[in-house]
């Protein structure tokens, strides 16, 4: 059996830094798969083998590494952003593939809360004579599993919600006409934002507004466009709305049990699914049935583009994890569209509840980065 391996903290954090990097790539490519990424140095200390999971959740990232790193894995270390798996999915279990090559040590940044794997992974690895040592640099590697984590824990996708505002928190004028707030800079952003999340969500009422593709594009490539999901109660969506015949991509309405039956054939025929799920006591989607649909699902992550209805309704039930707030210099003054509603407030809302994490600026505009206390109550 191998002895514990002595290795600087520092060196270790450096090469997990570097299987993070790995795993950015993978970021909405993996489908309900997590986004992991490897490296692999030899016994040496030399690379010789960086990773990330697969188009489509496979193959995993451990498995690829060991491909690339062929014999010089035996005695080396592993640096993997999660937990190896141990059970037969899609792909035999990485652990084996770990142990049958032979290396010295794994460093794995998060543990896998998937019942199927949840520590049995790593004791596997014990029991084999590998050295391990958990979570080095977990901060940063769950800020790209955070979907996953979400997912597997709560049943429900991690949420991002990014809006466009002008310096006064408008996103249009009072007439709704469609206009660009922000620069191509932003915009283009806004396009690499959207690869890299599982799935768009949006209302009806942008569909109608502004009839988006919701697409990714410059610099991001069309293929990474993720799935769209749509709040359409009624189903009010045009059968030729431009976000149809884009790909691939999935594009589904998830309508109320009372919306009209004559539009599920017209709208299938577009290219939607259609999905009814329950309605609240105003006849509006139940937004945790709509989160739990999407988990069930295997979304992980979702960002939600939308008009003040929705963005006010995710905000004001606390579902929203993260904001991408991107601000131009514009002032639009008091009647034009606000990013949030009335919230029909009595008091003051806890000042934590947002805490920003980066403020940088893109061409001529602002962004601003958010996340939600990791205290609040997730679990509704």
């Amino acid at each position: 059996m191998n002895s514990a391996v002595s290795v600087p903290a520092e060196t270790d954090k450096r090469w997990m830094r570097a299987a993070i990097a790995q795993s950015r790539h993978a970021e909405g490519r993996t489908q309900s798969n997590p986004p992991v990424g490897c490296v692999i140095l030899d016994k040496s200390g030399r690379l010789c083998a960086a990773a990330h999971t697969g188009l489509g959740g496979v193959p995993h990232a451990e498995t690829q590494a060991l491909d690339i790193a062929g014999k010089y894995a035996k005695g080396g270390t592993v640096y993997v952003t999660l937990e190896p798996c141990a059970h037969h999915g899609k792909t035999p279990p990485c652990i084996d593939a770990l142990i049958a090559a032979g290396v010295a040590r794994i460093v794995v940044a998060v543990g896998d809360p998937d019942a199927r794997v949840n520590g049995r992974g790593l004791e596997t690895a014990r029991a084999a004579g590998i050295d391990i040592n958990l979570g080095v640099e977990s901060a940063a590697a769950m800020a790209v599993l955070n979907g996953f984590l979400r997912r597997i824990t709560h049943g429900k996708p991690y949420v991002w919600l990014k809006t466009a505002a002008s310096l006064d928190g408008g996103i249009a004028l009072s007439d709704g006409q469609k206009r660009w707030l922000t620069g191509d800079p932003m915009r283009h952003f806004v396009h690499e934002l959207r690869s890299r999340c599982d799935a768009l969500l949006t209302g009806v009422g942008t569909i109608l507004a502004d009839d988006p593709e919701l697409t990714c594009r410059a610099p991001a490539g069309g293929y990474d466009s993720p799935a769209v999901f749509i709040l359409d109660s009624q189903l009010r969506t045009p059968a030729n709305a431009r976000l149809f015949g884009k790909g691939q991509r999935m594009v589904t309405l998830l309508c109320a049990p009372s919306a009209p039956k004559d539009r599920f054939m017209a709208l299938e025929k577009a290219g939607a699914t259609v999905t009814t799920l329950p309605a609240d006591s105003h006849g509006q989607l139940d937004l945790h049935a709509v989160l739990n649909h999407l988990g069930t699902i295997g979304i992980n992550t979702i960002l939600v583009e939308a008009g003040t209805g929705i963005t006010t309704a995710m905000l004001a039930a606390g579902l929203v994890d993260k904001i991408y707030w991107t601000q131009s210099q514009h002032i639009l003054g008091a009647d034009a569209r606000p990013v949030v509603g009335p919230l029909k407030l009595v008091a003051l809302p806890p000042q934590n509840l947002y805490t920003q994490i980066t403020s940088s600026s893109i061409g001529q505009d602002l962004l601003r980065v958010f996340v939600q206390d990791v205290n609040q109550d997730k679990t509704g």
